[in-house]
């Protein structure tokens, strides 16, 4: 599949199909046009009043075992179970966190925070800010610069529920660690190649599918 070849969005399993078949879809629109969850949606799925693309992540994140997260230019996508090594492997540049950290390549609290959400299977914001101590909105940042350098992933979406058990509002995003979430065997192989080699098989499989030059797909994707 190409991007020119990306359905209209009606279901889940749309996309799904279209996560697993592109292997990256950021969420929204970017420097690469038509590259994204946004721009192929009928709009009337962005209603508060439809279920539609705000309401599926946790879904497809589920069904699909992908990654969901802040991956490009600091913007949430999707990346599949298959491309995520790769990405991984370039973001990290074959460093895991202790290394990173021992290198002065993190800050200490980044290391905190992995630490932390490593200590678990998945963890909310919220408790990581009440464990570590922070105000409102800090540990927001933190989680973010993770993200950019591909060490943890959002899981799931939890909601509130009426008395009936019907989900509404706005989804609160639980978090997790790549080694948590995909396991130590996953990270192992993903670390066999050499970053350089990851991020050329990125460059060249994102300029296959979106026909886009090098410099827009070294744009999208650069740490």
């Amino acid at each position: 599949m190409k991007i020119n070849e990306i359905p209209t969005f009606y279901t889940i399993d749309d996309l799904i199909r279209t996560v697993e078949e592109l292997g990256f879809l950021p969420y929204f629109q970017n420097n690469i046009p038509g590259f994204s969850v946004e721009e192929h949606c009928d709009p009337r799925y962005f209603s508060e009043n439809i279920d539609g693309p705000w309401e599926w992540k946790g879904p497809v994140i589920r069904e699909s075992k992908c990654v969901y997260g802040k991956y490009f230019q600091k913007k949430a996508g999707f990346i599949s179970k298959k491309w995520f090594a790769d990405f991984m492997n370039y973001r990290r540049d074959g460093y895991d966190f202790d290394a990173r950290f021992n290198d002065h390549l993190a800050t200490n609290r980044q290391r905190q925070l992995f630490e932390l959400l490593d200590q678990q299977d998945s963890m909310l914001s919220i408790t990581m800010r009440e464990h570590l101590g922070l105000k409102k909105g800090q540990e927001e940042s933190v989680i973010n610069q993770l993200f950019m350098m591909g060490y943890i992933t959002t899981s799931d979406f939890v909601y509130k529920k009426t008395k009936k058990g019907i989900p509404y509002g706005w989804g609160v995003a639980r978090y997790a660690t790549i080694e948590r979430y995909y396991g130590d065997d996953y990270i192992q192989k993903a670390y066999l190649k050499d970053p350089v080699e990851s991020y050329r098989n990125i460059i060249e499989h994102l300029k296959s599918i979106t026909d886009a030059a090098e410099d827009d797909v070294i744009k999208l994707i650069r740490l």
